[in-house]
């Protein structure tokens, strides 16, 4: 099937590796593996996006399981209209931060779980190549359901708005499905506020709509620094992350959004989890310990931090890609809840972003650097016995920590390559240990 079922969703080219076909055969074989009898189905704003759509629909309805559909949604929507509407699950037609000749699917079952590589993905994969050639006599129905309503009430809720500070915000959603909700939920702040590319085009013509590539983010913070906002933020194309610049135009690195977030937390919940992943700061635990939080590292990818999550009864969680998970959204991710910890953090702190990030900046970070290497896991192996001396988990991929440096190799899920964070306790350090472990990783 071309490589497009992958860990944590499906994703391929339109009308290469994936099609009207092959989505339809998803339909029904979701249906066939979960037994379903109603479940939510969303797309996004790709120019694919409505005829994946209706093949799915039919795929679904065809095994004889009902739909919901929500039309226009951002991922986080869907997941929220399955767990709040009690629905058997749900399926968003979406290829993410991916270019516009992408798309895919993002899938969970009830109470939104995810479907990844260990939950059912795979098994789909399978099925579709030997779908039963019978369908059931009575097809399933097709009914608009309106989640934008309630999604926004959700969210809006989160805390009293009206004890936030009135702030200049800036906000690009790349013309992806942040755009409609974020102009609403904007718009129940009181603040002023700078709307860039709001509106659905699935060419996504002014940038990809990627925050993690700084080339995307520079038009934000542009106009952060020309309208003198406080604060600035980008979200990507389903809208299920957001990424954060300061004031003065520079991008907040996700770990500290997520121990800024933790301190804020741990303020009324002592001694909850704060679960982070293996590439993320070691500041990141310093601070949720010294604010009387307990620490936990997770694997990267949304399926598997959920799963942590839900199994060891995590409070909140957040990876270095931009994605934040909150309990009471029922693990999923929760990019406005976010936001206005951020928002409350500034307001209560009185203090613009960047100061609020300086004492963060402690250790030196490489940031992620990919490698080509074709035998990944002979390589990681050589990794782990070169630095043996010290304490190595195989967490994801291998990380090898010491008393002032650490880092971590992981394999990428559909490319040759293995990705590289590092971090030291001074720039010299770290300047010298990143050399010294590519030197090995791209050594053949």
């Amino acid at each position: 099937m071309g490589g497009i079922f992958k860990a944590y969703d499906i994703r391929g080219i339109y009308g290469e590796t994936i099609n009207e076909d092959i989505v339809y055969r998803i339909g029904r074989a979701y249906v066939l593996k979960f037994k379903t009898k109603k479940i939510t189905i969303g797309r996004d704003c790709r120019i694919s996006s409505p005829k994946l759509f209706e093949a799915l629909v039919r795929g679904v309805t065809d095994q004889g399981c009902d739909v919901l559909d929500i039309g226009l949604v951002s991922t986080p929507m869907m997941y929220f209209s399955v767990w709040k509407f009690k629905h058997d699950g749900g399926i968003v037609i979406t290829a993410s931060h991916n270019p516009p000749k992408y798309n895919g699917l993002k899938m969970v079952r009830e109470d939104s779980i995810p479907i990844g590589g260990e939950t059912g993905i795979y098994e789909i994969e399978e099925m579709i190549k030997d779908l039963p050639s019978e369908l059931p006599e009575k097809k399933g129905i097709v009914a608009d359901f309106n989640v934008f309503d309630p999604y926004l009430e959700h969210i809006t809720n989160y805390m009293d708005l009206t004890k936030l500070k009135k702030f200049n915000i800036a906000i690009d959603t790349a013309n992806g499905m942040a755009g409609p909700i974020a102009a609403v939920f904007f718009d129940k702040l009181d603040c002023d506020l700078i709307h860039m590319y709001p509106v659905l085009d699935g060419n996504f013509p002014n940038h990809e709509a990627n925050p993690l590539k700084e080339e995307n983010v520079e038009d934000l913070k542009k106009i952060v620094i020309e309208k003198k906002c406080d604060i600035g933020i980008a979200f990507d194309g389903d809208s299920d992350r957001c990424s954060f610049v300061d004031e003065k135009g520079q991008i907040v690195p996700s770990d500290y959004v997520i121990a800024l977030v933790a301190k804020e937390m741990l303020k009324e919940h002592k001694g909850k989890t704060i679960l982070y992943d293996v590439r993320c700061s070691r500041i990141v635990g310093k601070v949720i310990k010294d604010n009387g939080g307990k620490t936990g590292r997770c694997p990267v990818g949304h399926s598997l931090v959920k799963k942590q999550m839900r199994e060891q009864d995590i409070y909140f969680a957040g990876e270095l890609s931009s994605h934040f998970y909150y309990q009471e959204e029922h693990y999923a991710e929760a990019p406005f809840f976010v936001i206005l910890k951020i928002l409350q953090i500034m307001t209560e702190e009185n203090k613009p972003l960047s100061e609020l990030v300086e004492p963060l900046k402690v250790y030196s970070h490489t940031g992620e650097i990919n490698s080509k290497v074709e035998d990944k896991s002979g390589k990681m192996k050589e990794l782990a016995e070169k630095f043996s001396d010290g304490n190595v988990s195989y967490l994801d991929g291998v990380t090898v920590e010491y008393t002032d440096w650490w880092f971590n190799v992981r394999p990428s899920n559909t490319e040759p390559y293995l990705r590289l964070n590092l971090e030291a306790d001074t720039k010299e350090l770290m300047d010298e240990k990143r050399d010294l472990v590519l030197g090995i990783i791209r050594n053949n």
